[in-house]
């Protein structure tokens, strides 16, 4: 999609949803020109827009604006609403700005950006104050070394209602804190604590104080109230240089720097408390610079601020600090990425599971619970590990691979990418083993190729390579080499046919039913035919 030539002026922008705040994103985008749609099923409130913006086109769902040609969406819908209205418009081809929270669940976040990358579209989240400016020129001052090494941070957001009914004051008001704090830090946090207190409903927070740790010992802490006897909007950041401290609800809105620290001094530690400054910044309003940005943005320029991964990490530690929320007691909850040593997103360990020195655990790889990765161990990129999973040591599995739950694999194993384990299968590592005789250096390796399957409870004998696409039945012992693509049951098991590489087994023709691939077998060895297949691509 390409806008060559066109003034932002000339794009047409739709609003989905029209409450509270939707009707702040109508009103912005009017007056920046690009109002064009207005979706919302109150027929009042349809009435009332379109009296007051005549020319826009209004509609009462979703599926009959998408037909109009119009250049993005903005979806101001509650939160429930926002994965399948989101999922929807991004599934048409069209850029769109979710409004925080992007989604209520991590998994449909993370969907939502693939989503949008697989049909090349910008998705964008409404943190807002990504877009203050005050926010933004303390960016710049960090960046430029103003106040130092980056040591504490907090956020207090405070007021007297208004109360939901439908989220906590967790999901309701700390998204914006959390992503300025992921905006003016850039890694996720290593450690989680969050506490609070329902009073007016049951199991809905109405407060919480969550303490987060940060790489480097940076600390941050956001303090989220709304019940509180005043309103307060602060935010405090301390360096070793010097403090910055901007309160959004005072009458003034001052960015004000001090010139404040502890020096050590010959071993004693001095007060500095130099002089306090008044830092200037634009004006402008969040709102108006945050669709001004997804605008400019529809022309498929990549998006980099409130972007999708930003919109996924907000999301992940909001899951975590939930969890320490609800859990309470002395638990921690972790979001544990740090040791990711490739394409620098971190993974994800639940805080039971245990990760030995010396592993290597790739971006993208989950860990579930009280699992236990072994030191010397490899994962890759994208994998699933679930419960009760003990990998290694040293063991190598390769990228996007699922574990599922109550699966070893031992020393000596090796699952190339995209291996499934179903649950409960069992691999071997020594032929003929004895509990009082040590035979560690007898290992036999096993050898798991790319895209096997082995369903669940099925058995591997090692010394073994199972072939590329091969399919193992649940409860199938293996005993001997599995070629390529080849379909196994029983014990032992035994090659019943063959399967394609989505699964389905093939027919005598060596052609898929589902998705059409047509296979040969030469020596015994079987390959994708090679050529265009009438109907595939």
């Amino acid at each position: 999609m390409s806008y060559v030539g066109k003034d932002m002026a000339d794009r047409k922008i739709c609003v989905v949803g029209v409450g509270r705040w939707g009707m702040n994103h109508v009103r912005t985008l009017h007056g920046l020109g690009c109002l064009a749609g207005i979706v919302e099923t109150d027929a009042d409130t349809r009435m009332v827009c379109g009296k007051s913006y005549p020319g826009v086109k209004t509609f009462t769902n979703i599926k009959d604006a998408i037909k109009e040609d119009f250049d993005g969406f903005t979806v101001a819908t509650p939160a429930e609403t926002h994965y399948e209205v989101a999922k929807f418009i991004i599934e048409q081809g069209k850029h769109v700005l979710v409004e925080k929270p992007i989604t209520t669940r991590l998994a449909e976040a993370r969907n939502l950006k693939r989503l949008a990358e697989d049909n090349d579209v910008n998705l964008m989240v409404g943190h807002l104050l990504l877009f203050h400016p005050a926010v933004r020129k303390i960016k710049e001052l960090m960046k430029s070394g103003k106040i130092g090494k980056l040591e504490y941070i907090y956020s207090n957001r405070l007021n007297l209602g208004t109360v939901r009914i439908e989220e906590n004051i967790l999901w309701s008001f700390a998204p914006h804190d959390i992503s300025i704090f992921q905006y003016l830090i850039g890694s996720l946090p290593v450690e989680i604590v969050s506490r609070g207190g329902a009073f007016l409903q049951p199991h809905i927070h109405d407060s919480s104080m969550t303490v987060l740790i940060y790489p480097g010992n940076v600390v941050g802490h956001i303090f989220v109230n709304w019940l509180h006897p005043f309103k307060e909007h602060r935010l405090v950041v301390v360096g070793s240089k010097g403090m910055f401290s901007y309160e959004d609800s005072s009458d003034d809105k001052s960015l004000l720097f001090y010139e404040k620290g502890i020096d050590w001094i010959q071993g004693e530690p001095i007060k500095r408390d130099g002089p306090t400054e008044i830092i200037p910044f634009d004006p402008a309003m969040p709102l108006t610079e945050e669709l001004r940005y997804f605008v400019a943005h529809t022309n498929g320029d990549q998006v980099e601020t409130a972007n999708a991964q930003n919109a996924v990490e907000v999301l992940q530690i909001l899951e975590r600090a939930t969890e320490s929320l609800l859990t309470g007691g002395g638990r921690r909850s972790e979001v544990r990425g740090q040791k990711s040593e490739v394409g620098g997103q971190g993974f994800f360990a639940h805080n039971s599971s245990e990760i030995d020195e010396g592993c290597t655990i790739c971006s993208g790889t989950k860990i579930w619970h009280f699992s236990h990765i072994l030191s010397g161990s490899t994962i890759g990129e994208n994998c699933t590990i679930g419960q009760n999973v003990v990998i290694g040591p040293d063991v190598a599995v390769g990228n996007e691979c699922k574990i599922q739950n109550n699966v070893s694999v031992y020393k000596g194993v090796t699952l190339e990418d995209g291996v499934f384990c179903g649950p409960s299968m069992v691999f071997t590592n020594v032929y003929n083993p004895r509990a009082a005789i040590r035979k560690m250096d007898e290992l036999r390796p096993t050898l798991v190729r790319k895209g096997a399957t082995i369903g669940a409870n099925a058995t591997v004998i090692c010394g073994i390579t199972i072939g590329q696409y091969a399919f193992i039945g649940a409860g199938a012992v293996v005993t001997k080499n599995v070629p390529d693509y080849a379909l196994m049951l029983g014990n032992a098991a035994t090659q019943i046919g063959w399967v394609c590489e989505c699964g389905e087994r093939l027919g005598d023709d060596m052609k898929c039913a589902v998705c059409g691939k047509e296979y040969v077998i030469e020596d015994s060895i079987v390959s994708e035919k090679i050529g265009e297949i009438a109907g595939h691509h």
